[in-house]
């Protein structure tokens, strides 16, 4: 085969290269190309280094670490299976390796070019892997999309009162509306005055009224 596939370091860029195109091809759409380049690469890295002493077995092992990424991107999306299949890959690709420093370099390349191909994401249009870990489009107020309820946000700077005790959540009532609410880390009483200070999406953070907060804001 390629003579110079014995240098560990040239290993390390096959390999590379090889993780960056195959998961690329899983996280982007890139028509195929991106898979083939990758497999090609692969194969000619196992042909290279498998020989008697190495069965098949590697291959199998590492097809069964691509088949557990697939399987945790479509399904489970925790990333959890992943990571056990970027294992089974390394496994797979070290174990056929002439020796240790090959093939601890081989699973570093393995690492580098598995988060390298996140790269891709940047420029190309994405899958639908791991959706449900990751937003795939921008959440716009022209989209439709608004991060503050519009209804909540109208609600800074309003008082009401407190209909539960706020320890530090509870329930308070402003404009004769029942709100789930927050007072960080001060405890209200319930039936205190309190003062809506800001939101946060549909997070509402109160604080108490003091007295003569309440009087001050009377004379006005």
């Amino acid at each position: 085969m390629i003579d110079w596939l014995d240098s560990a370091t040239v290993g390390f860029l096959v390999v590379a290269l090889g993780t960056l195109f195959l998961i690329g091809e899983l996280l982007v759409r890139a028509r195929g190309l991106f898979g083939l380049l990758g497999l090609g690469l692969i194969s000619v890295y196992f042909l290279h280094h498998l020989n008697g002493d190495t069965g098949t077995w590697v291959i199998i092992f590492y097809l069964i670490g691509l088949g557990l990424i697939i399987f945790d991107g479509n399904v489970t999306s925790d990333g959890t299976i992943a990571a056990i299949g970027i294992i089974f890959m390394i496994v797979g690709l070290a174990v056929p390796a002439p020796d240790m420093v090959y093939s601890i370099l081989v699973g570093m390349a393995t690492i580098v070019g598995a988060f390298s191909s996140l790269l891709f994401l940047k420029v190309f249009p994405h899958r639908n892997m791991w959706a449900k870990m990751t937003l795939k489009d921008t959440l716009s107020s022209e989209a439709g999309y608004n991060s503050m309820n519009e209804s909540y946000k109208d609600l800074i700077g309003k008082q009401g009162k407190a209909l539960t005790a706020f320890r530090p959540t509870g329930t308070a009532e402003i404009d004769g509306e029942p709100y789930s609410a927050t007072s960080g880390g001060q405890w209200i009483q319930s039936d205190a005055d309190i003062e809506v200070v800001s939101v946060d999406g549909t997070r509402i953070l109160v604080k108490a009224i003091e007295a003569k907060e309440m009087d001050n804001k009377d004379s006005k």
